[in-house]
């Protein structure tokens, strides 16, 4: 059953859109705070909201006609723990995509059990807690290594840079690339092609017109999934201490990834590794100048108190906006009839602001604890595999760039337009 809805058909033409607009490209080219001006009309409701298709979108499906907006904690919790309900299956972005596209792209977030459950497996039994504490020193040079450089562009540039290309775009691609075990001949394409596979929305990346960025969306994954399955050919012959030889030689009751496994993979954690981090640095940055009380507060003690910050920073941030699922049958949810095909999106940026389960969600508190922020996901079985990485390197970048720079601060961020990633394009900085 879990596998067998693959259609993009969603709801009825006769069902009622409600009259909040969450689906145009004015709305997702507003600023987080507008945005949840629009969100928090719609967690009043108490419950989902019928939505029409997002503008605009790269592939038109005629019998698209909308999708349930899930933007309370609690209910976007529910769903997410409901995976045999609420497929990933048939795509995770709120925008139609390619099923090419969906199947390259989007690896073990994109399953459903029984596939999903073989896979992570495989992949848990390599990316496991104890390989990333053996990590942590090579994220710490990493980060020694992208502020030494940031400082220098500073300097050159008389007394300003670009936070985003200097800092907080290459910490998480250096990591991931040592992590991985890319060769450094392949690393700065390895590096642009996964900032393409993100960049949909950016004509300087990828062009304008649909037929021209879907091209370049495929080939760009088709050079990232070359690179792995080259990489684990190598491995299985001449194995390192990389990610790629674990993912290789990783087996569970006998089995194996396959190469195709291992490059859905590893084009999920060069796009998704990559940009949850970016976007973290950068609006931790911009929100660390926004509230320099909460600077103060977290500079008195450095190490003691950034475990605590990093988690409100990655709330604040919400790197990943939005998840998308499909319902698997007819079925009731919170008093709306959802039918089979249905899509639902999860609006974590919502969700991260929700005041029933998070006190004061509107303020920036470094020092909240407990944090319950799903900015990794709402539990269930899609849990952020990643996430302990994320969290060593936003420690790193931020204990390196606060002590070297206490008094460094972001200038007004220049957003990209989007309703996946909260992407910072650029963002000048200075001391």
């Amino acid at each position: 059953m879990t596998e067998s809805v693959t259609s993009f058909a969603s709801g009825t033409p006769d069902r009622p859109h409600d009259d909040v607009d969450i689906s145009s490209k004015a709305f997702w080219s507003a600023t987080m705070d507008e945005r949840e001006r629009s969100f928090a009309v719609l967690r009043e409701r108490g419950t989902i909201t019928w939505h029409p298709p997002f503008e605009d979108q790269l592939l038109e499906v005629p019998d698209d006609h909308g999708f349930w907006a899930v933007t309370t904690y609690d209910d976007l919790v529910e769903v997410t723990k409901r995976h045999d309900d609420f497929l990933s299956g048939p795509g995770i972005l709120m925008e139609n995509l390619p099923p090419e596209l969906v199947e390259a792209g989007q690896s073990i977030i994109g399953m459903d059990p029984p596939r999903h459950t073989k896979l992570r497996r495989l992949v848990a039994a390599a990316f496991t807690p104890k390989q990333m504490r053996r990590i942590e020193d090579r994220i710490k040079a990493n980060a020694t290594k992208v502020v030494d450089n940031l400082l220098d562009r500073i300097d050159e540039g008389g007394g300003t840079a670009d936070f985003v290309a200097e800092c907080a775009e290459p910490l998480p691609m250096h990591n991931i690339n040592d992590i991985m075990g890319v060769p450094d001949g392949d690393r700065q394409q390895a590096a642009h092609e996964a900032k393409v596979g993100t960049g949909w929305n950016d004509p300087e990346l990828v062009g304008e017109g649909r037929e021209q960025v879907l091209g370049r969306l495929f080939q760009a994954l088709t050079y990232v999934h070359g690179l792995a399955t080259s990489l684990a050919a190598q491995r299985r012959v001449d194995p390192t201490d990389d990610l790629i030889t674990a993912l290789a030689r990783a087996e569970v009751d006998g089995e194996q990834l396959t190469d195709e496994e291992i490059g859905a993979f590893f084009v999920l954690l060069t796009i998704a590794g990559n940009d949850t981090t970016r976007q973290s640095t950068s609006h931790g940055l911009r929100a660390l100048t926004t509230h320099p009380e909460q600077r103060a507060w977290l500079l008195e003690d450095l190490e003691g108190r950034m475990p605590d910050a990093v988690e409100e920073l990655v709330r604040w941030a919400t790197p990943i906006m939005t998840f998308r699922r499909t319902a698997a049958r007819d079925l009731e949810f919170r008093g709306q009839q959802v039918t089979a095909g249905d899509k639902l999106v999860m609006f974590y940026s919502s969700a991260n602001r929700d005041a029933s389960r998070i006190e004061r969600p509107h303020e920036l508190d470094l020092s909240r604890h407990p944090n319950p922020h799903i900015s990794f996901g709402g539990g269930g079985i899609h849990h952020c595999l990643g996430n302990q990485l994320a969290r060593f390197q936003l420690r790193a970048l931020f204990t390196e760039l606060l002590t070297r720079a206490p008094h460094l601060v972001a200038g007004e961020p220049e957003l990209m337009p989007g309703n996946f990633f909260h992407v910072v394009k650029r963002m000048p900085c200075s001391l």
